[in-house]
Formats: structure tokens, C-alpha cells, sequence
């Protein structure tokens, strides 16, 4: 009795267990255009994929090619080639690639065939020997990058005619250094364009990276004597030093003196080997003002002409004697200063309006004669030669003392 009720509890139990699982469906099977064969090869885990996609937007032909030539290099049957140019489909080709008729596929030239019909359209339209002329330069193109856009185009138009491309690119590159040596060289074949464009496209480079660099000095000899500059106080050159009441900032501020005074033009530039030192008449660094030469003339001429007597510490007996070391002066008194030019020729030498000018000149001078006997020598002093830079074509300017006045810039002829 027990042994017949377990039996029964087991078969329910068994039936309730049955009554709650669900029906196993079987797996969905997918169409494939591939023969059986294609599908059931097993692709080496070692064989590289090809890089390439397809996305109906390509040519054809060029995607075949790019397949054609990755698989060449990996090896693999043909049903692989099959297989594997599969995962090279995107989007709506691999579409097209399904819905063709289950096992249709059995070889990779019939998949080629039914591909290039499918994609007649994309294919790009055939080249002729003419578009080689087509290739022209661009307006600021390198030689090299036109010579491999050239190159590329007679690649793909498989020419072997070697005047014609010669006579192309000829007419295709612009005006140039490189096309007028083309026209010297007469190239006869492409290989022959192509030596001289890499010649001239290296030659080119190097002189371009020789401008960039930085051509270095040349130092300076020390036995080559140095230049003398003007703020540079030499022996010969140097003015006579006068002691003022007043510092010499303070007398060149002085508006009687500031207007006799020839200011020089400002610089940034350093006058003198003291680049502490101050000038407040160059208004400049290089050299202090109580050694500067350009205002130690100037000031030397304005204690000549007296403006600055009442201004000197000690005065001396006559400006000459200040000038000339203590010499004897000049014997009559100077009441007064003419500032001129007598005599000589000007401007541009002596031209024949020069000659008729100067002789209407002298025609309109009264000549005095007079028997009495010059007893005063004219001597000239190295006080004379300050600030001359004598050359041989320069005229000779002198100053003389005439009737009680001092004539300036009288022309010697």
C-alpha cells in the first residue's frame, strides 16, 4: 500500500515539473548565397583579415583590386577569398549581398562578376592618353608634389609612350627655373624629367636651408688699426678745456647760450666706452659731459667771440693768446665780425656759367693798386687744423682780420 502511493506522488511530481518548463524552439537558421562548401570551410585563426569596406559609395573596381591584392599577400583558398570578402560589405551591400539566392555562390570569380554588375554604375569612367595633358600645376605647387600627382596619373593610364609625356608635362608645369632648364636639356624620356626634378628639388632645398642659417661675424682683428669716432677724444682733436663759474649742464641750459649752441640729434646709441656715463648735451650714454668733444668746440668758439667771458672762472689776457698758447696777438683790435664767402667757384665745380659768372664778378670790383709792401706773414698753426678734415679737392676757407673786423670763411682760390 505505501509502495503504491510513493509511486503515485512521483508521477505527479514528475508531471508538474514537465507542466512548468518550456517548449525548446529549435535555432533560427539564416539564408547564406554561399554553397555548402563555402560554409563549411573554417578560416585559420593565423590568416589576417583584409582592411578593407565596401559601402556602395566606391568604385568597384578599386575596392576588387584592394581585396584582390591584401589576400594575395596572406595566402588562403578560394573558398576563404569567398568567405572573407563578406565582412568587406557595409550597410546596403551587404544587403544585396544577402538577398541574392541561398547557395548561389559557389567561386570568387562568379562573386566578382555578380559584384561589378551590381556596381556598374560607381565605376569610374575609363582614362584616355589625352587627360594627361589635363594634369596641370597649381599656382603655389611644389615642383615634387606636381611631379607625384604626374606620376600617379601615368600609372594609371598605363602609357608607355614616352614623347607624349615628355611633351605633357612640358606643358603642364609652369614657367620656371625648371621648365627653362627643360628647355636646354631636351629631355627625351619621363626617367630623364624625374632625375632632374629630384636634382633641382634637392639644390633647391639646400639653398633654402642655407638662408635660414645665421651667418656668423667675422671678429675683430686687434693689429687692424680701430676707426676714431667723433665722441672718441684723441691728441689732435681735443678742444681747449675753460673752467666756468657754473657746471656745464648748467650753462648750456641758459637760454642766450642754448640758442648759439647746434644741439646734435638724440640716439639710442652708445657714444663713448662709460655706458654710465651721461651726457646732457647728447642726451646719451657713453662718455660724461665734461669730456664731451661736440660741446667742448662749441664752447671754445663762443669764448673766442667773448659771449662767455663774464662766464670764466679766470679771464686771460687776449683770446688769441687763450688760443694759441700765449702767443703774440694780433696787432689791430677786432671791433666786429663778417661771416662770408669771397671768390673761388661753388656748387659743382667749375662749369663755363661758373667761369662767366665769376668773370662779371671780378669785372665789377674796382682794383686798388698800392706800392707799399706787405710786411705781415700769413702763418697757419695746428690750433688752425682743430676740427678740418683736410681732402684733396676741399676748397681753403680761411678767417682774416680786415679793417679793424674779423671776415670769417673767406674761400681761397
Amino acid at each position: 500500500m505505501n509502495e503504491e502511493l510513493r509511486r503515485n506522488l512521483q508521477t505527479h511530481t514528475a508531471e508538474r515539473e514537465g507542466a512548468d518548463e518550456e517548449p525548446v524552439t529549435p535555432p533560427r537558421k539564416f539564408q547564406t548565397p554561399f554553397s555548402t562548401e563555402i560554409v563549411d570551410i573554417v578560416i585559420p585563426a593565423t590568416l589576417v583579415r583584409p582592411k578593407v569596406t565596401f559601402t556602395e559609395m566606391e568604385d568597384p573596381e578599386a575596392q576588387l583590386a584592394a581585396y584582390y591584392t591584401q589576400m594575395m599577400l596572406v595566402g588562403g583558398s578560394d573558398a576563404a577569398r569567398c568567405k572573407l570578402y563578406m565582412s568587406t560589405l557595409a550597410g546596403t551591400a551587404m544587403e544585396w549581398f544577402m538577398s541574392l539566392p541561398d547557395g548561389h555562390v559557389t567561386l570568387f570569380p562568379q562573386l566578382t562578376k555578380l559584384f561589378r554588375a551590381q556596381y556598374l554604375a560607381n565605376r569610374a569612367p575609363p582614362s584616355v592618353s589625352y587627360d594627361l595633358f589635363d594634369v596641370k600645376q597649381y599656382q603655389g605647387e611644389s615642383l615634387k608634389e606636381f611631379l607625384h600627382r604626374f606620376g600617379a596619373q601615368v600609372v594609371s593610364l598605363n602609357l608607355t609612350k614616352e614623347k607624349m609625356m615628355v611633351h605633357a608635362f612640358r606643358k603642364d608645369i609652369v614657367s620656371g627655373p625648371f621648365s627653362e632648364s627643360l628647355i636646354r636639356n631636351h629631355p627625351k624620356t619621363f626617367a630623364e624629367i624625374k632625375r632632374h626634378a629630384v636634382a633641382h628639388i634637392t639644390a633647391k632645398e639646400e639653398l633654402s636651408e642655407k638662408r635660414t642659417c645665421v651667418v656668423p661675424t667675422r671678429p675683430r682683428s686687434t693689429d687692424r688699426p680701430q676707426t676714431l669716432r667723433v665722441h672718441e677724444a684723441t691728441t689732435d682733436n681735443t678742444p681747449p678745456r675753460h673752467d666756468f663759474i657754473v657746471e656745464l649742464k648748467d650753462l648750456i641750459a641758459m637760454p642766450n647760450i642754448a640758442e648759439r649752441l647746434k644741439v646734435p640729434p638724440k640716439t639710442d646709441k652708445k657714444l663713448g666706452p662709460n655706458k654710465n656715463a651721461w651726457c646732457e648735451f647728447h642726451q646719451a650714454y657713453g662718455h660724461p659731459i665734461r669730456n664731451c668733444l661736440a660741446l667742448g668746440h662749441q664752447l671754445d668758439e663762443l669764448v673766442k667771440s667773448g659771449l662767455l667771458r663774464d662766464y670764466l672762472l679766470e679771464k686771460k689776457g687776449t683770446e688769441d693768446a687763450a688760443t694759441t698758447g700765449g702767443g703774440p696777438g694780433h696787432e689791430v683790435p677786432v671791433h666786429g665780425e663778417v661771416h662770408t664767402i669771397v671768390g673761388g667757384f661753388s656748387g659743382e665745380g667749375c662749369t663755363a656759367s661758373q667761369r662767366r659768372r665769376y668773370a662779371r664778378m671780378g669785372m665789377s670790383v674796382d682794383a686798388q693798386r698800392t706800392d707799399e709792401a706787405f710786411d705781415v706773414d700769413l702763418v697757419f698753426t695746428k690750433v688752425d687744423l682743430e676740427d678740418v678734415f683736410p681732402h684733396d679737392n676741399d676748397p681753403v676757407v680761411i678767417s682774416a682780420v680786415t679793417v679793424g673786423r674779423k671776415v670769417h670763411r673767406v674761400l681761397v682760390d
